[in-house]
């Protein structure tokens, strides 16, 4: 079934540990930019629906799917999956959710050096951890990071970024974690753009309540991954 803004196509990705993630996929131009979405917890796939839509028209294409223990990704060869029940190694084997995602977009002909990493609170420092790995990954968006979730840190992995490669970090003021850490992590990359909203939540909820923020953040994707 093809994509489109209203109706993506549901996928599944096996990760190389078992799990089976489930994720939605809005099919854009062959050849276009990719966005790889990653939530919030304890959120869905189901949280990036509007972005989604909004790259799609825009000329992008986008995955989202659910990390591991969160809506359908509650499967894999060592039993049932849920979130609420993880330690912090649980979450930060997440790590492989973002691999295997990758993998996939790249099994369908987006390359690594077009697919921009788009991610909210733990979602963000997976995107911000996978970079620091994958240095041919164009851009990473980070919406409310912390600088360690669950044991998945930020400070050391910016340090670990190519020069050129984008990092975009936004936080609400009044989400007082998530502002120091973008603070942070800016004086670690002093070439990231950050802004910092009085009082816009905290994640996706931002692209809601923070005005500009949606356009902007679109604006700076296809800038950050331009050919």
């Amino acid at each position: 079934m093809a994509a489109n803004a209203s109706q993506p196509e549901r996928i599944e990705i096996l990760t190389a540990d078992g799990v089976t993630l489930v994720g939605d996929w809005y099919d854009g131009p062959h050849g276009g930019p990719t966005a790889l979405l990653l939530h919030m917890m304890p959120a869905d796939r189901a949280s990036w629906r509007g972005f989604a839509s909004y790259l799609l028209a825009n000329g992008w294409s986008a995955l989202a799917v659910d990390l591991r223990g969160h809506g359908e990704s509650v499967s894999s060869s060592g039993g049932p999956l849920d979130y609420r029940a993880f330690t912090d190694e649980d979450h930060q084997a997440s790590i492989g959710d973002v691999e295997a995602a990758v993998r996939w977009l790249e099994a369908r002909g987006r390359s690594k050096t077009r697919i921009a990493l788009v991610g909210a609170s733990i979602g963000a420092n997976l995107a911000i951890a996978y970079a620091a790995e994958h240095v041919a990954v164009p851009a990473v968006a980070a919406l409310s990071p912390g600088l360690d979730y669950r044991g998945i840190t930020t400070d050391d992995k910016v340090v670990r970024f190519r020069v050129g490669q984008g990092l975009f970090l936004a936080a609400s003021a009044a989400d007082e974690r998530s502002a120091v850490c973008i603070r942070a992590l800016h004086e670690r990359k002093p070439d990231a753009v950050a802004y910092e909203f009085p009082d816009a939540g905290h994640g996706t909820a931002m692209l809601e309540q923070a005005p500009g923020l949606m356009d902007g953040l679109a604006s700076w994707l296809r800038d950050a991954v331009a050919e």
